[in-house]
């Protein structure tokens, strides 16, 4: 007489995911495999991320690879390697996207808001000061405010409101007579009939008036006709609308003179 191996045929009855161990002649015991759970009979893979979020981070997701085995990832807006995830500042790089004349704030998961500082307008991603200050950040009218340094008129940095008509950078530049105003010493009138006190003139208002008076003193003319608005019948407006916090720029194509 021979020994019955009871794990001889179909496994011994066990699970495909079971090892059958002989015990004793004919009998048998199942033991599921590594990874797996049950009685021996029925065995499952056992899902780590179901126990403890598989020993993730509270802030990452586990995901389930086989039996037993699982990944971490961390969740949108932390980083690390999902067992330790660490929030990510949306404002600690490149202050969030805002303007670098705002302030940033965390609000939430993946979002921020973007407030402009004090004395500055806007939505908190394009921040502007006040006129003066906007003439030297944009290369069409920073010769223009170049001129006003060098002779001390400062006039739009005070509280407004100011119309201001500025003549492009390379119009300035290229006008033979600038240095001989500058000889003459009149430049500071010339400056000072591109602006206008007390007044907050948007293009759309600019097309409704035909005489304005300059800070210089003198009156500058409006004309507006084929959506096109001209200064004393010469110098066309070719941008405008830059408004600061105390009053708004206007780029034209030509010096205008008293």
């Amino acid at each position: 007489c021979s020994a019955i191996d009871a794990c001889e045929t179909s496994n011994g009855g066990c699970s495909a995911k079971a090892e059958c161990r002989r015990t004793t002649p004919g009998n048998r015991v199942c033991i599921c495999n590594a990874g797996y759970t049950g009685d021996g009979i029925v065995c499952l893979e056992i899902n780590p991320c179901l126990e403890n979020n598989g020993g993730c981070d509270r802030n990452a997701e586990c995901t389930q690879t086989g039996p037993n085995q699982a990944v971490c990832n961390c969740l949108k807006g932390y980083s690390g390697d999902g067992k330790r995830c660490t929030y990510i500042s949306l404002c600690s790089h490149n202050n969030g996207g805002c303007s670098e004349f705002a302030i940033c704030n965390d609000t939430e998961l993946t979002e921020r808001t973007c407030t402009c500082k004090q004395n500055y307008i806007g939505d908190g991603f394009k921040c502007r000061g006040n006129i003066f200050q906007e003439l030297l950040r944009d290369s069409n009218t920073s010769r223009f405010y170049f001129h006003l340094e060098a002779l001390s008129i400062r006039d739009i940095a005070g509280p407004g409101p100011f119309t201001l008509f500025v003549p492009r950078t390379d119009v300035l530049n290229s006008n033979p007579r600038v240095k001989d105003w500058i000889a003459r010493g009149v430049m500071a009138q010339i400056l000072r009939y591109h602006i206008v006190g007390c007044a907050n003139l948007l293009y759309k208002d600019l097309t409704t008036v035909t005489n304005i008076t300059s800070l210089q003193g003198d009156p500058i003319h409006v004309s507006y006709s084929q959506n096109s608005l001209v200064l004393n019948n010469k110098a066309e407006v070719i941008l405008s609308d830059a408004v600061g916090t105390n009053g708004v720029i206007h780029v034209i194509n030509q010096i205008l003179i008293p």
